[in-house]
């Protein structure tokens, strides 16, 4: 071990109110694979507030939530090699895996069966991982990703979460062809960061949005191409059959069916939020 425990301070929810209160605790002595990093930014993902409520219903109280972390490198055990001391890196939702199955051999950590999530995870010694909402983290550096020096630490920590998974679905569906059709459905943390991917790709971009206070926002500072408010019916229907795809980012419940209709033949729906 390259150190001794170190405390720790974060704001953890004790019981499904949605309220966090202080709360001091330990993290693990930093290991010869280990990364610590001051924490100086942390995103707030919809899965952080499932979280503190128990809304999927296996929060292990207390919760310390966050996966979209990012700070500087502080301390590095003896055979770390990704990065040094005063170095930018960022965490996402994993922070191990089993390193030996099909999944993790192919670069799918995010289908071993042995993951561990960032929070929220009981771990074989009995102990509890706690996420961002804290001061400091300890981290393998399999699970650290390298900052690049010319990306702003706090624009970019939410790519860690809703920015890969509206990334990779757009990339792995083929809907990142320039001349397509692309429909994003809810315009929050994922939402947006899908419609500026999905612009970045050279697609034409429409919002659909249960919300018309949304549709500056989409059509003027995230260059959408049109809005359509999904509770007008002449509007769902002037769009009906248009789209090549759909990334549906909505966390709470909602009809479905309605959406379906805006796709062309052979479209493809790709649901990315996970409501209650």
């Amino acid at each position: 071990m390259a150190g001794s425990s170190v405390q720790a301070f974060g704001w953890a929810a004790r019981d499904p109110s949605g309220v966090l209160s202080p709360f001091d605790f330990s993290r693990r002595p930093t290991g010869d694979r280990d990364v610590q990093f001051k924490v100086l930014y942390c995103g707030i993902c919809h899965s952080d507030l499932h979280a503190i409520k128990n809304e999927w219903g296996f929060s292990n109280y207390p919760v310390v939530p966050g996966h979209e972390v990012v700070g500087v490198v502080t301390e590095v055990g003896s055979k770390v090699q990704k990065v040094q001391v005063g170095d930018k890196v960022g965490v996402g939702c994993l922070v191990d895996s089993c390193r030996k199955c099909d999944q993790c051999t192919n670069n799918l950590e995010n289908y071993c069966p042995k993951t561990v999530l960032t929070y929220n995870t009981v771990l074989p010694d009995g102990t509890l991982t706690y996420g961002g909402y804290s001061d400091i983290m300890v981290v393998d550096e399999d699970f650290a990703i390298r900052w690049p020096e010319n990306f702003p630490l706090d624009r970019g920590a939410p790519l860690l979460c809703a920015g890969i998974t509206t990334y990779s679905p757009l990339r792995y569906y083929g809907l990142d062809k320039p001349g397509l059709h692309i429909g994003v459905v809810g315009l929050g943390g994922l939402g947006h960061v899908a419609v500026k991917f999905a612009k970045a790709f050279g697609t034409k971009v429409t919002v659909i949005s249960t919300s018309v206070g949304k549709k500056k926002e989409a059509l003027e500072s995230l260059g959408a191409d049109a809005f359509v408010v999904s509770r007008d019916p002449a509007e769902m229907k002037a769009a009906g059959g248009t789209l090549d795809g759909i990334i549906n980012t909505v966390s709470a419940q909602h009809p479905i069916e309605p959406l379906l209709s805006l796709l062309k033949p052979h479209g493809k729906m790709i649901m990315v939020g996970a409501p209650e």
